[in-house]
């Protein structure tokens, strides 16, 4: 009976002591769990792209920590991670193509970066003879799975692959979205018949309009006072007096549009994009300027929709922002013109007689003849001109 008591209770003990481990081992267990991110959801005319890697097999990230992007042709859409811990895998090669649905990644779940000093505190905190050795286990599997998953080769692919050839020369891949771009150039280039009319505009009002009220209207409503919104609202009222300019051909038809949605070019490191602002001729000068600024930022951040790009009857380039004096733009397929601003430069003109500075910018409306005849798209550009010189006309409704 005494051998089968003190079995009995060696057994306890050894049950006492696995739960006590258990109770510590729970701590780091999900260090070993892994979870695969797949691609994410595509928009519905998307249905392939890059991969483009921004981490490495051994790097360390939290939720929602950025991996990497897909490059499509219209988009770039970010692969976020979903859990915190360390990247074990990368399943697809830098560049490679990916579609919907696919592994990408696997993340060994834990929170790594803060599992060091975690284990280094618990050392210190503890003090009695046995649990040190328990609570030291812990930081044994994350300084094994560091190493372990440090292989450096991953961390050497380049985001663009390159070849020398020759002194002072490099051979680039072209990305999704530059090779989109100049597709659809070319094919604009081959669909229509562009010819471009220029027009001379004198700026003096406008600026004096935009230095009287700048700090007003950013006091009220938040964004500084541009030209963009009045070109825009200029844009807006001369495609309702001229609406072949808002029209584009289907086939053997002649499509109106009542709306007036301006896609303004938007010069991104990735490439150039051209988000849209709805229903225009709806919209008050801060209303324009409000989502001018709302646009301009998600295309500098790169979070772009493609609904933000969809759908747009006329387009606004606006060169001068880089110092442009002069430029012949290209049609933004499927629309039927586009107006390219320019630089603002004092120059010498002719006003009732006498020679005297203004400041001055050039622009040119290129349009498709096969639509849009030479007196439309003329007079579009006058209605534009005399709206920037005398915004009152505007407020007249004149």
């Amino acid at each position: 009976e005494k051998m089968a008591l003190g079995r009995f209770m060696r057994v306890g003990k050894e049950l006492s002591l696995l739960r006590c481990s258990v109770r510590n081992f729970h701590i780091t267990r999900s260090c070993w769990e892994t979870r695969t991110v797949q691609t994410p959801g595509f928009p519905e005319s998307v249905s392939e792209g890059d991969v483009r890697w921004d981490k490495a097999v051994g790097d360390s990230v939290a939720v929602d920590d950025v991996i990497g992007e897909v490059e499509t042709d219209k988009v770039s859409i970010q692969v976020t991670a979903p859990v915190s811990g360390v990247i074990t895998e990368l399943l697809v090669e830098d560049g490679s193509k990916v579609i919907p649905n696919q592994d990408l990644v696997r993340v060994e779940i834990g929170d790594a970066p803060a599992a060091a000093p975690a284990a280094a505190s618990t050392p210190a905190a503890t003090t009695a003879p046995p649990p040190p050795p328990a609570a030291a286990a812990p930081a044994a599997p994350v300084s094994v799975a560091k190493p372990a998953a440090v292989p450096a080769p991953p961390k050497t692919p380049l985001r663009v692959e390159t070849q020398s050839h020759g002194v002072g020369e490099r051979r680039e891949k072209m990305s999704r979205m530059r090779l989109r771009i100049a597709e659809r150039l070319k094919g604009s280039q081959n669909t229509y018949a562009m010819l471009t009319t220029f027009n001379e505009i004198d700026m003096s009002n406008a600026k004096q309009l935009r230095d009287q009220y700048k700090d007003p209207f950013l006091k009220k409503h938040g964004v500084k006072l541009g030209f963009m919104s009045a070109f825009a609202k200029a844009i807006a009222v001369a495609l309702q007096d001229q609406p072949i300019v808002n029209a584009v051909i289907d086939g053997q038809h002649i499509v109106y549009r009542d709306n007036v949605d301006i896609s303004v070019a938007v010069a991104t490191p990735k490439g150039l994009v051209v988000p849209v602002i709805r229903n225009v001729q709806n919209m008050s000068y801060a209303d324009v300027e409000k989502t001018i600024n709302s646009l301009g930022v998600k295309a500098r951040d790169g979070a772009l929709a493609l609904e933000d790009m969809d759908g747009g009857t006329f387009t606004i380039s606006n060169g001068g922002v880089f110092g442009s004096l002069f430029g012949t733009p290209i049609i933004n397929p499927p629309q039927s013109a586009i107006l390219g601003m320019h630089g603002i430069f004092d120059r010498p003109v002719a006003i009732n007689g006498e020679v005297k500075i203004r400041p001055m910018m050039y622009v040119a409306l290129t349009y498709d003849h096969r639509l849009i005849d030479g007196r439309e798209a003329v007079t579009f550009l006058r209605r534009v001109k005399n709206f920037i010189e005398d915004p009152r006309i505007f407020f007249l409704d004149i």
